[in-house]
């Protein structure tokens, strides 16, 4: 008995230290995302301010959104770790879900009104910018971003958040995006000498639409996946079936199975409530810590907080497995 005890606090202390270097991790992650984020709107800036070119103020504009919004996500952080109450039974799990909401919103709004700027000025004519200079700052951008991603991505390695997910995404697409500006608009300085030399004072306006329609896609989705998880609806089917495979093969070692599998993903943490049933009127509370922790250590790998619960059905199934 003692040393289930001290197995069992030797655990505790193992993942309250996982936890703490998680936290630390992702503080420093968020911190040189800020950082980094600064210079390049600071740079976009100016960029936008003396070329004049949609394109770059769209890069801008996403930039100035992130920065925004990582300030009070670099405060939410450190609440995502402590443990829940009875006050806030999900903790804060689904505040960060409500961040990205806001976040998304924001850029998909910001998304279609600079989408509605590049159409009105095409029809209006064009207008025609320093390609040299926009192409060489884009690519240099495009550069720089990706150096970014990779540093902030081997920092991620070993654990994943939504919070986190969302930045190497942002710094992902800005090095898509702003290479592919980039490569644009040195093909720009090609037609100028070409018989297709007409279609020049389109090409920023044009670039920045189709930088608009190709952006929206993802906020889209993480709005949604944002919503799904504040109103505590379950995880994709694939994940169910997982969770469903693992728990059961666990606990047929210990003539137990699902009469019920209830899962809720909120923000980065899931909840995981297994009504179970057995053969006779007898059940095992050893066996039932035993099946306990083997699901978790199964899970653990796969979702970065799992919280499972082994619910006796006091109703058994009318038909058991043999």
């Amino acid at each position: 008995m003692d040393d289930s005890l001290m197995s069992q606090d030797l655990n505790l202390e193992q993942q309250q230290n996982l936890k703490k270097q998680q936290l630390k991790s992702e503080n420093k992650i968020l911190r040189i995302s800020f950082i980094g984020s600064t210079l390049f709107l600071l740079s976009e800036c100016l960029a936008a301010f003396f070329t004049h070119s949609q394109a770059v103020l769209m890069d801008c504009v996403y930039d100035l959104v992130d920065l925004a919004m990582l300030g009070p996500f670099m405060i939410l952080v450190p609440k995502l770790y402590k443990p829940v109450t009875e006050r806030w039974p999900y903790g804060f799990a689904q505040i960060e879900s409500l961040f990205i909401i806001i976040k998304c919103g924001l850029l998909l709004f910001l998304d279609i009104q600079l989408l509605t700027d590049s159409v009105q000025l095409i029809l209006e004519g064009g207008h025609i910018v320093n390609a040299g200079a926009v192409a060489a700052f884009e690519l240099f951008i495009s550069v720089s971003c990706v150096t970014m991603y990779i540093v902030l991505r081997n920092m991620n390695k070993h654990f994943s958040s939504p919070t986190v997910s969302a930045e190497l995404y942002i710094w992902k697409l800005d090095a898509y995006s702003t290479g592919g500006v980039g490569l644009a608009f040195v093909i720009q300085l090609l037609l100028q000498f070409t018989p297709l030399s007409f279609v020049v004072p389109y090409i920023d306006p044009a670039i920045a639409i189709f930088m608009a329609l190709i952006l929206a896609k993802e906020p889209i989705t993480m709005i949604w996946d944002a919503v799904k998880s504040l109103i505590l609806l379950a995880p994709k089917e694939e994940v169910m079936d997982h969770i469903r495979a693992e728990t059961n093969d666990t606990l047929s070692k210990y003539d137990l199975y699902i009469d019920f599998l209830d899962v809720v993903k909120t923000g980065r943490k899931v909840w995981i409530d297994v009504y179970i049933t057995q053969k006779d009127d007898m059940l095992s509370i050893s066996a039932l810590k035993k099946a306990h922790d083997e699901i978790v250590a199964k899970l653990k790998p796969e979702y970065q907080d799992v919280f499972v619960e082994l619910i006796p059905e006091i109703e058994p199934l009318k038909k058991l497995p043999c």
